[in-house]
């Protein structure tokens, strides 16, 4: 009996959150699209079914940018700014955030793809993003730094290739990322 109560329970964590939130919405929907009929009825004598639907959307959405924009953002810089005074912490963190924010981020570092010749001999070439165009602040001259993601993995590696074995690669950082990452099976 122990037993049957507890995945009752369990159940019952599953559902609530999702039953509460969908029993709210829709007494919010019912209070706020009578009143707004109501009111749209009386003002302007037009009877317009499910206006509370867009009162809903409305209200949700302006919660949402006041919430991620006034609310969030603080605790956000709070966190990050605690994450990098912290030693061990800075450098997980920070690396971590870097490498997140060259795939996704409002500052893309992985937008130029290139072709490189990694073999004069065979003309084997690679496929690469441009990462760093001078290297002249770590004493390289005529170099650039490349990073090539790995097929079918999340990782890479970073090289320092000379200029002249660079060359632009046709596609979009997208599609060159796709077709790097799915070992050329796919293509835009």
């Amino acid at each position: 009996m122990k037993k049957i109560f507890r995945y009752f329970l369990q159940g019952l964590l599953y559902v609530a959150p999702i039953g509460i939130t969908i029993y709210i919405i829709y007494l919010l929907f019912t209070f706020i699209d009578g009143f707004i009929r109501r009111e749209v009825l009386d003002w302007f004598g037009i009877n317009i079914p499910g206006i509370g639907i867009l009162a809903i959307f409305i209200i949700i959405t302006l919660l949402g940018f006041i919430g991620g924009s006034i609310l969030l953002n603080p605790i956000k810089k709070i966190v990050a700014r605690f994450m990098e005074k912290t030693p061990l912490l800075s450098l997980i963190y920070t690396s971590i955030r870097d490498l997140l924010s060259a795939f996704v981020g409002k500052e893309k570092k992985f937008n130029k793809p290139v072709l490189v010749k990694v073999n004069t001999i065979s003309e084997l070439e690679k496929v690469g993003f441009l990462t760093q165009e001078d290297l002249n602040d770590l004493g390289i001259k005529d170099k650039v730094s490349v990073y090539f993601p790995h097929s079918y993995n999340f990782s890479g590696e970073m090289f320092i290739v000379p200029t002249e074995h660079i060359k632009p690669f046709n596609m979009s950082p997208a599609d060159a990322m796709k077709f790097v990452v799915s070992g050329g099976v796919a293509r835009s």
